[in-house]
């Protein structure tokens, strides 16, 4: 009934010449990499009009430069005549329309880097994401529109989340002498960038779950096997759907690109694209896939739906900041192992071997206690996606450290209120507040607040101290009560304090601040020829340096750009955070609800 009601509302609006821009996507030579795109527009009145690419895609936190890829951006009004294009920004084109009641635009896409988050053409298939493609107009990107796709004759199928046309209508929109060609509405430019588009010979198969059609389309050779995939996918989502209590969805799309390179994944409001390695399906690397199934798919409730206020509605032209990047990715990287548990992928001891090894990574990270999680998010954009050398010793990952204290307020919750309430109950008043409610996204301040009145303590003790600060998260005060034993394994150790790789020549890796390696005035690059007179590798260095005691020294024959130098090196010891988590009663009720 919904798909039919939006139908009828996009004939509506068409009749009532509502529709501004009509996108039509081609791929004549697959092999040259270039998508080439028209966009008509009808019933102009202005006498200039500004057309802009994204910079950035929703989901991936990096300006991304979209335009680099286009070739040169032309117009022609309706009886063919070349109109002016100004190039007015790094992003932006400004047509000269004046006088003309309709005109197309035109231009290519060079489409070589396939990943999650970026366009890809060649003679095996063509990946569009939305945002890196499909310009738009300010005043037109809340209107609903239509994109012809146009295959390449040696492609048999298009794979998208947009709602397809399948009957003949005026204007253009459909005509069944183009053998092969796929329309589709959006309902607005937000939902055109959100829906990517598969084009190819994927192979396509289905399963319900959740009351929902789930369609999966598969590029790429691979070992899966189709009737697994679809049980226990199936189990993803419906372990997923009972967090919240309802599916949004009608209709949802997995595109999985079976690849050498894994990339990982990226969500979408009604589908999601998932990159991993073509040999994924098998052992221990299938259960990676099913997490990354699950990491996805809880994305469809947490970001596209709840999420920070600066996360929609969009602005394509530059970065836009949350400090809040650690509950939307890291709360989730917390539900992707919780459903798996919840799944029966993992066991008890399983679950809780991932979390130990998730609060050893964060705990014993350098940068864990230099920048907060809350700037990690915030920062994202500059600091994320472009590490340098140094950045061990001054970032740590919202992913983890968010997981991590996405399972410190899970427990906290449930011993709290005697297992009354648990990350899952406040998952829903956030989903029901804002986005039922609201539907809107929230401030920092009023996610704050709302996990306060939820938990019915003030909470900002806990933000100040293990969000906005870097303090190791007391985890016996958390886990005890649950009926875990959390022991304090940090012990004090004689170290280098530079990680080093092998190859043709041993080279230094990182530096970690404050370590012998540093104090010595060892970089990251050099070369490492000897120690103490003479030549070593990398496992006898390590086994050397390991053994010494603090104040020990070791004389290092060096090069750097090529000036060859000698180093003493002073053996420091470090100090490295790690705890152990064991179930000290399995039957305990706060721990038999938490590990449900």
């Amino acid at each position: 009934m919904k798909s039919f009601l939006l139908l009828f509302s996009f004939l509506c609006a068409l009749y009532s010449n509502a529709i501004e821009l009509r996108y039509h996507l081609s791929m004549p030579q697959p092999n040259s990499h270039y998508f080439a795109v028209k966009i008509d527009v009808e019933k102009n009145d202005q006498a200039t009009q500004e057309f802009k690419l994204p910079v950035w895609t929703p989901g991936s936190y990096l300006v991304r430069e979209f335009a680099k890829n286009l070739n040169q951006v032309k117009a022609i009004d309706g009886n063919g005549k070349a109109l002016t294009v100004k190039k007015k920004t790094k992003n932006a084109w400004e047509v000269d329309c004046a006088g003309t009641t309709s005109y197309t635009v035109f231009y290519e896409v060079y489409a070589f880097e396939l990943s999650v988050r970026t366009p890809f053409l060649d003679n095996t298939h063509g990946f569009v994401p939305g945002a890196a493609v499909f310009m738009y107009t300010e005043n037109s990107r809340n209107q609903q529109g239509v994109v012809k796709v146009y295959p390449h004759q040696s492609f048999k199928k298009v794979s998208t989340a947009l709602m397809p046309i399948d009957f003949k209508a005026d204007a253009g929109v459909m005509d069944k002498s183009e053998i092969g060609v796929q329309s589709f509405i959006f309902k607005d430019y937000d939902q055109l960038v959100d829906s990517p588009i598969e084009i190819g010979n994927q192979t396509e198969f289905s399963f319900t779950a959740a009351g929902v059609r789930h369609r999966v389309a598969m590029y790429g050779e691979a070992n899966y096997n189709v009737p697994q995939l679809q049980r226990d996918m199936a189990k993803v989502v419906e372990a997923a759907t009972a967090v919240f209590g309802s599916n949004p969805n009608q209709d949802y799309l997995f595109i999985v690109h079976n690849v050498t390179d894994g990339q990982g994944g990226l969500e979408h409001m009604n589908s999601c694209v998932l990159s991993v390695n073509r040999w994924s399906y098998e052992g221990s690397a299938y259960v990676g896939f099913i997490n990354l199934v699950a990491h996805e798919y809880f994305h469809l409730w947490n970001v596209k739906r709840i999420r920070p206020i600066e996360l929609g509605p969009f602005n394509y032209d530059q970065e836009c900041y949350t400090s809040l990047l650690w509950v939307m990715e890291g709360i989730t990287s917390y539900y992707d192992e919780l459903l798996l548990l919840r799944a029966g992928f993992y066991t008890k001891t399983e679950f809780l071997n991932k979390l130990q090894s998730q609060i050893n990574y964060v705990e014993g990270s350098p940068g864990s206690r230099v920048q907060p999680v809350a700037h990690a998010s915030f920062d994202a954009w500059i600091k994320a996606y472009r590490p340098n050398e140094n950045s061990g010793n001054t970032t740590m990952t919202y992913y983890s450290r968010g997981a991590v204290l996405g399972a410190v307020l899970d427990a906290y919750l449930i011993q709290k209120s005697k297992s009354k309430k648990s990350l899952d109950g406040f998952m829903q008043v956030l989903y029901q507040q804002y986005v039922l409610g609201l539907q809107r996204g929230f401030t920092e301040a009023e996610f704050e607040q709302a996990l306060s009145n939820y938990c019915g303590e003030d909470m900002r003790a806990f933000f100040t101290n293990y969000v906005n600060g870097t303090q190791i998260i007391p985890y016996q005060k958390y886990f005890e009560p649950m009926g875990l034993k959390v022991t304090d394994l940090t012990s004090t150790l004689t170290n280098f304090g530079a990680a080093l790789e092998a190859g043709e020549v041993l080279k230094v890796r990182t530096v970690r601040s404050g370590s012998a390696a540093e104090d010595a005035g060892i970089n990251v690059g050099d070369e490492i020829l000897a120690c103490d007179g003479f030549r070593i590798d990398k496992t006898s260095l390590e086994n050397k340096y390991n053994n010494l005691q603090p104040g020990a020294t070791l004389e290092l024959l060096l090069a750097r750009d090529g000036k060859i130098f000698t180093a003493k090196c002073a053996m420091k010891t470090y100090a490295k955070p790690q705890f152990s988590l064991q179930i000290t009663d399995p039957n305990a009720p706060l721990l038999t609800y938490w590990l449900r």
